[in-house]
């Protein structure tokens, strides 16, 4: 996450000043509705995040869920459940310099690129997450440890950017977490808008096996298209997704509601491994979805889609429809010193 601040001139110096950062409340919520074989159920969530910054170098970021799962019990015409309460990431940020910022505390595993980058329900095209989505990162999708990231231009032409972390095993609840180690390396090409990238995790404990995985971003500069795909491999199973995404601000007719229009797809499959997880599913499954996003405003929107998965257990339709927001609060004034 990144935070910019924008210096202002002061009209007779000509010299920057400096202005004071302040924390910010953002994240995002929705009301998902999913039909599954015909059985509906009720998501409302909300996902808030914390940005305290201390100083120039020092970062406290959080991000909470409160996520509930309300379905029909046999029998009854009223929707029932839980709310389920995590601490996504609790984390300290210190900015050692442009290559390089430290990070201790509860960190998203930075094992692909979903579980950073695309899991908020305002940011992913798709609501229902990828099959392989909890491969190396588990239940929780969080270490609690150290981590070391950053980036630097190798080259005119690419950029190189990286993380290397190590999470302690913990059995509290809710900052739990098993004991791994692991990076991941990416390349980004500007003049292509092409990224491309690779995972590797060790499991301290238990079976003690390897993860790997790789990822790709590629946005087309005459196209309004973004496709991104994910492998992952370890020993409770393998599996790739392919999610194209085209905004259809180039049509000629209704040039107004189509800017704000989004169509997707995903095709993707999971193999079953030699060890069995409940993180992912018991058989081998494809699955193949079509969805559409229509853009109220900005950070407002309305989102649907159509699954059909194949499995050996049987085939299912899976249906979402719902709303997302995200919010963005700063929490005081930054005053100019």
């Amino acid at each position: 996450m990144t935070i910019v601040f924008v210096p202002f001139l002061h009209a007779q110096s000509q010299e920057p000043e400096e202005i004071k950062p302040v924390p910010v409340l953002t994240g995002g919520a929705g009301f998902i509705t999913v039909f599954e074989d015909g059985n509906p159920e009720l998501v409302p969530l909300i996902s808030p995040v914390l940005l305290v910054p201390i100083g120039k170098r020092w970062l406290i970021e959080s991000r909470t869920s409160f996520e509930a799962e309300l379905a029909q019990p046999a029998g009854s015409g009223t929707f029932r459940g839980k709310v389920a309460k995590e601490v996504e990431y609790l984390q300290l940020d210190f900015i050692a310099n442009p290559y390089l910022t430290v990070t201790v505390g509860r960190y998203l595993t930075p094992f692909g690129s979903y579980n950073e980058r695309l899991y908020p329900v305002w940011i992913r095209n798709l609501q229902a997450d990828p099959l392989i989505q909890k491969i190396a990162i588990g239940e929780g999708g969080a270490g609690t440890g150290a981590m070391l990231r950053g980036g630097f231009k190798a080259h005119p032409q690419f950029n190189f950017n990286y993380a290397v972390y190590f999470s302690a095993l913990s059995t509290r609840e809710p900052l739990n977490s098993d004991r791994f180690a692991g990076g991941r390396l990416g390349i980004f090409i500007p003049k292509a808008r092409l990224e491309i990238g690779g995972s590797f995790q060790h499991l301290l404990q238990d079976e003690r096996s390897n993860s790997f995985g790789f990822h790709s971003f590629w946005q087309p500069t005459s196209l309004p298209l973004d496709i991104r795909a994910e492998y992952a491999r370890s020993s409770r199973g393998s599996g790739y997704w392919i999610e194209p995404a085209y905004r259809l601000s180039q049509l000629p007719f209704w040039q107004n509601a189509m800017r704000r229009t989004q169509i997707v797809a995903r095709v993707q499959q999971f193999f079953v491994g030699k060890l069995s997880s409940d993180a992912v599913p018991s058989v081998n499954t494809k699955q193949l979805e079509f969805g559409a996003n229509y853009y109220i405003l900005d950070g407002f929107r309305a989102t649907g889609s159509y699954g059909r998965e194949f499995s050996p257990e049987g085939d299912g339709n899976i249906w979402t429809f719902g709303l997302t927001y995200r919010f963005l609060i700063p929490l005081g004034h930054g005053d100019v010193k």
